[in-house]
């Protein structure tokens, strides 16, 4: 981050107490990468607190430490005291995306954010240095990380925000400020904390709220409740584009997968490139190598003990509903000489509607020509009654031996597999580490 002296932060975060004088460089929330000269930000987690390591961080030459209440044994002019340290800290990153003089890319979305996000980093990279969310860093201590991390060398920074309740996209995109605001689709993800569908869409709307003035809005048309996304863009004075099936930059596009929602991914970027007024063609052509990230949708070829090989969709990051019925009707349409064998997890996060959509998501498969349906934890049975007795089912309670069953009595030549599931619900995603790790040559 850009320096920034201990009284700039005691101005930026409303602080009247003395402080030493010191320049800061870097920030820190893990007390055990803390290097001399930096900024502590002691944040109140679910496991741990950063209050208990205060002590520890001065001792290892922290400069400055922000902290909720003043920590007994520590210089007190080396304590800035806030109401609200993760709010601190988005305040140190909106200062610091301030200073930023490159074009700021915010996006948000149900599914396949994370993808459209290294997507668009993927096309940008033709014209300029590019900055982009690491991961899936897109939360209320993500996003600070991010834009304290800004590289000011680059051309764009694309940031990614998440959400998963109202008021969480509002607050995040305050601090990001972006030159052009993207949404890539709603779907019913995160349904247990909202009343309606109709309030996630609302929801990921906020990210128009602090767009920058004559800011852009890029909206995929053919998403549920685009009227309100557009509505929203309106209401906020952004200029609105939209892409979709029926409306996309009309230029020859291969895709490596040409799954449905691939395409999508493809015109929003599209629409993106053809705003900042880019190369369309050379954009098209260079998504045509863009190849599906580990976790979603990553494509192996791996070898079996046989000496035969089969394909494994690593799809194991998500598993929420819609993304499920994504990557079922992806395996569908693939084309192969093997048969088609879907690895379905639980799914979380759905609150009183969670066994109709496990219900739903057995009669999507139903209605596939999926040869083998394997069900892990209990809500999938109500998933796996579902489908009929033309296709082999399993179940499994969770994902022990899952890997050996698929390896040893499973798999067949020219086979593909889809694994998906909640990633810390079903840990589907462990079965796809040793399945990788037995299978390549």
């Amino acid at each position: 981050m850009k320096k920034i002296s201990a009284s700039k932060l005691a101005e930026i975060l409303d602080f009247k107490g003395n402080l030493i004088d010191a320049d800061i460089e870097r920030v820190e929330t893990d007390s055990r990468k803390i290097q001399k000269g930096d900024l502590f930000i002691a944040i109140r987690g679910e496991k741990f607190d950063g209050h208990n390591f205060v002590k520890q961080v001065i001792e290892a030459g922290a400069s400055l430490v922000i902290v909720e209440e003043l920590i007994d044994g520590v210089d007190k002019n080396k304590q800035i005291v806030v109401e609200n340290s993760l709010k601190a800290f988005g305040k140190i990153g909106a200062y610091n995306r301030s200073l930023f003089n490159g074009k700021v890319i915010g996006l948000t979305g149900s599914a396949g954010k994370t993808t459209t996000k290294e997507e668009i980093k993927f096309a940008l990279e033709q014209f300029g240095k590019v900055y982009a969310t690491k991961g899936n860093f897109n939360n209320n201590v993500g996003v600070p990380i991010t834009l304290c991390d800004i590289d000011f060398d680059a051309d764009y920074a694309v940031i990614e925000m998440g959400m998963s309740a109202k008021g969480e996209i509002e607050e995040l995109v305050d601090y990001v400020k972006p030159d052009i605001a993207i949404i890539t689709n709603v779907y019913p993800m995160h349904i247990e904390f909202f009343n309606e569908f109709k309030e996630i869409a609302e929801a990921k709307a906020e990210i128009f709220k602090s767009l920058k003035k004559g800011g852009t809005a890029i909206i995929n048309q053919d998403t549920d409740f685009a009227d309100i996304l557009e509505k929203r863009a309106l209401e906020n004075g952004a200029k609105v584009i939209k892409f979709g099936k029926e409306n996309h930059i009309n230029t020859e596009l291969k895709l490596d997968d040409e799954a449905e929602h691939n395409f999508y991914n493809a015109w929003c970027v599209l629409a993106l490139i053809n705003e900042l007024k880019l190369d369309i063609e050379k954009t098209a052509k260079r998504l045509s190598s863009f190849k599906a990230l580990a976790g979603r949708g990553a494509k192996h070829l791996l070898n079996l003990a046989n000496g035969g090989k089969y394909t494994l969709i690593d799809d194991s990051y998500s598993g929420q509903p819609e993304a499920m019925k994504i990557a079922i009707k992806s395996l569908n349409d693939m084309k192969t000489q093997g048969r088609k064998i879907a690895v379905l997890g639980k799914m979380a996060e759905l609150g009183d509607t969670s066994k109709a959509q496990h219900i739903e998501i057995g009669k999507v498969v139903a209605n596939t020509d999926i040869d083998i349906v394997i069900g892990v934890c209990e809500e999938m049975k109500d998933m796996l009654a579902q489908v009929g007795d033309d296709k082999e089912k399993h179940y499994f309670d969770n994902k022990d031996r899952l890997d050996e069953f698929l390896l040893n009595k499973c798999l067949q030549n020219n086979d593909i597999v889809l694994i998906k599931g909640a990633r810390y619900s079903s840990k589907l995603y462990q079965v796809t580490e040793k399945l990788l790790e037995k299978g390549v040559a």
